[in-house]
């Protein structure tokens, strides 16, 4: 079911300005501007990306005092029919959540072109010719491999001065959002032995080969659960599992085998999102969903949509490594060498790249 609400900036309604457009903040809107998204079937409460991808359409709202429409999809089935009810709704622009919503987005854009479509972690180009195959959606694109990168570095880094020297990933489907996360860690893990003549092993995902751990989809379930044993139970102390709640049945594992492993989160900084996980939290590899988004329907809001990508990276802080928590022990000089290579992967000087990149 579709639910709205009339998000407000400040304590009241933006005042009206001529031809009925409300005139929120930073000028005058197009008339009958009317923000929506659509969730794939992690939900809205995902800790993770449709919650920043909600967050940041819901920022946007309130600043510019208009209705903004949600609606949450709870399998596949869902996604035709609800962008479906989102036009019968009267959208304007409408913000797909997720990879898993490409052909979809495309059918309902190709139907509707008169309406304005993004998309998240995909850039719907179903016949793969490198073009997004309807001309109005604009494609929210994230290089994650630079975040997972000094991710990696950091994990390889805790696990060695604990002398464990193991860490490992899981993801939950082999889609190319998912795999860019473990491309990137393992590479960053490959760095620290590299700089430091450290021998710290990575579990869980290959490389070269583009295969490795997997719970099968993206629900916090028992199949997740035991994938991320499955790890544990090779002796991992830092674990990365890439799939929204899945994060949860690997906490669980790691308090039901009375494991000292902690975790890193994805997406959104997970220590903040879930405080009941905050104390196995080392770091979150994140994509700043929210921010491309909320900056999306601000540029269509005021008659400025633009399909190029848009593709967030270190240089421009679409994504980035939270803080580390501190209740870590870290290895003397740690944040300084992530500084380091975060400035090297910004100039250029140490090339990351993954064969998901945008």
């Amino acid at each position: 079911m579709i639910g709205a609400a009339v998000l407000l900036a400040g304590c009241g309604a933006a005042p009206e300005s001529p031809g009925g457009a409300s005139a929120g903040a930073g000028g005058d809107l197009v008339e009958g501007f009317t923000p929506c998204i659509i969730s794939d079937d992690g939900g809205w409460n995902d800790r993770s990306f449709n919650q920043s991808a909600k967050e940041g359409i819901d920022k946007a709202a309130a600043e510019l005092g208009v209705k903004a429409i949600d609606v949450e999809s709870s399998s596949a089935n869902d996604y035709a029919p609800n962008l479906e009810n989102l036009v019968a709704e009267g959208c304007t622009f409408i913000v797909a959540v997720g990879f898993k919503l490409s052909a979809d987005t495309v059918a309902s854009a190709t139907a509707n072109p008169n309406l304005q479509y993004a998309i998240i972690d995909d850039r719907a180009d179903i016949d793969e010719d490198g073009k997004t195959d309807a001309p109005n959606i604009k494609p929210l694109l994230f290089d994650t491999v630079q975040a997972a990168y000094l991710g990696g570095y950091a994990a390889a880094a805790y696990s060695a001065e604990n002398g464990v020297n193991k860490v490992g990933t899981v993801g939950g489907v082999p889609i190319p959002p998912v795999t860019i996360f473990m491309d990137g860690f393992v590479d960053g893990v490959k760095k620290y032995d590299e700089d430091k003549g450290a021998s710290v092993q990575t579990f869980g995902w290959d490389v070269a080969a583009q295969n490795g751990s997997f719970t099968g989809g993206f629900a916090a379930n028992d199949p997740a659960k035991q994938a991320a044993k499955g790890l544990l139970d090779q002796g991992v102390d830092v674990l990365l599992p890439v799939g929204g709640p899945i994060y949860i049945s690997a906490a669980e594992a790691i308090r039901d085998g009375g494991s000292k492993s902690v975790l890193l989160g994805v997406d959104s900084d997970l220590a903040k999102a879930d405080e009941t996980v905050s104390d196995l939290v080392l770091t979150s590899i994140m994509k700043r969903i929210d921010t491309a988004v909320y900056d999306s329907v601000m540029q269509a809001s005021k008659g400025e949509f633009d399909v190029t990508p848009y593709v967030g990276t270190l240089e421009n802080d679409g994504v980035g490594l939270a803080d580390f928590g501190s209740a870590f022990t870290l290895p003397d000089g740690l944040t300084d060498e992530i500084s380091a290579l975060r400035e090297q992967i910004i100039s250029g000087s140490l090339e990351v790249t993954s064969p998901s990149s945008p």
